[in-house]
């Protein structure tokens, strides 16, 4: 008894130290997803950081480069402002027992958007929040909702829709293991339920909610997200590519393979190596804006991620791009940065 009190009382003081040295928990603390510089993993100051400026796509992007800092005048109120409502949805807790469940999404309308005009059509962002998060967060921030009807206003990007959905339900806790099953499985509800509700009731270049119909409106299409958000984000790349085009994860890395703290940066990125290879993507189109900022305490696993890619003859700028924010924490200040930056880029080549 007292050997294995000894050997206890060792391995609490060695966890200790060990933590003190990396200035952080093993795991994030809970409700933090858009908290200044905290994001749960231990800062890596080791980790090298990928090439400025390094190659270029034929609309003169380069692969890896700096975000542009929004313009103060974008976020305030628009004269032409958007709406956001709420959509309650069925769907099926796909974690648990499969029960019918009510989730809840909200959705952003540009302004002049009529639901009795059937022939304009609109292209469509979905965005997920990270851990602890909800439905509509990304409508919380009023500076954020405002950036969306300027880029709007200005032609910088077309009207769109945008969607802000949750992984979570009423039977889902919102620990991190929990987190972990729940946007596992969110694929599932993407394609099953949220999709067709969301492209049912507004008008996006869908012909109907059908399976085939949706996929064949892919061009017009795009899911991003944050933190976990972003890990969902590439877990959407890898189940829903046949149905999403242009991808947004912010501060995070795939984790198809593997788990939080054991990133698996090679054996990620070679099965979506395989799966582009596979699917005749670089035929078909896709494209991927990937960021993070340089005082994101994640930023190791985005810049792992993005290491290993662009060590990929395959993955070129047409594909895939690599942004950092110059002193960018692990906050919504960074996410909308991040949005600002990358929708220019969206549905370029969309018909």
């Amino acid at each position: 008894m007292k050997q294995k009190f000894a050997i206890c009382l060792i391995f609490a003081l060695l966890l200790t130290f060990l933590c003190a040295c990396n200035g952080d928990s093993a795991e994030p603390e809970e409700g933090t997803s858009f908290e200044s510089g905290n994001g749960g993993e231990p800062e890596n100051n080791n980790t090298p950081v990928v090439g400025e400026g390094s190659g270029g796509d034929d609309m003169g992007i380069s692969q890896t480069g700096w975000t542009e800092a929004v313009p103060a005048k974008y976020t305030q109120a628009a004269a032409e402002q958007g709406d956001v409502v709420r959509l309650d949805y069925e769907s099926e807790d796909y974690v648990r027992n499969g029960a019918a469940i009510t989730k809840t999404a909200y959705v952003y309308t540009p302004y002049g958007y009529d639901e009795n005009d059937t022939e304009t059509r609109y292209n469509i962002l979905y965005l997920m929040h990270g851990w602890g998060g909800h439905a509509g967060e990304y409508f919380d921030f009023t500076a954020t909702k405002n950036m969306f009807d300027n880029l709007i206003a200005n032609g910088d990007i077309p009207p769109i829709i945008i969607v802000s959905a949750t992984f979570y339900n009423e039977n889902s806790s919102t620990d991190f293991s929990s987190s972990i099953e729940e946007f596992r499985a969110f694929h599932q509800d993407f394609e099953n339920h949220l999709m067709p509700a969301v492209e049912g009731r507004f008008h996006t270049y869908a012909a109907s909610t059908s399976s085939e119909d949706l996929k064949a409106s892919r061009d017009h299409r795009a899911f991003g997200g944050f933190s976990l958000g972003s890990v969902t984000t590439w877990l959407q790349f890898c189940y829903d590519y046949d149905y999403i085009y242009y991808f947004l994860p912010m501060s995070g890395s795939c984790w198809y393979y593997g788990t939080y703290g054991d990133f698996r940066f090679k054996d990620n990125v070679d099965f979506i190596e395989q799966l582009v290879k596979n699917e005749n993507l670089d035929e078909r189109g896709y494209f991927i804006y990937h960021a993070v900022g340089t005082e994101d305490a994640v930023k190791s696993q985005s810049i792992g991620m993005a290491d290993e890619i662009l060590s990929r003859d395959i993955f070129t700028p047409e594909h895939y791009v690599f942004y950092q924010k110059d002193g960018g924490y692990h906050d919504f200040n960074a996410v909308q940065e991040y949005l600002y930056n990358a929708l220019p880029l969206f549905f370029r080549d969309a018909e």
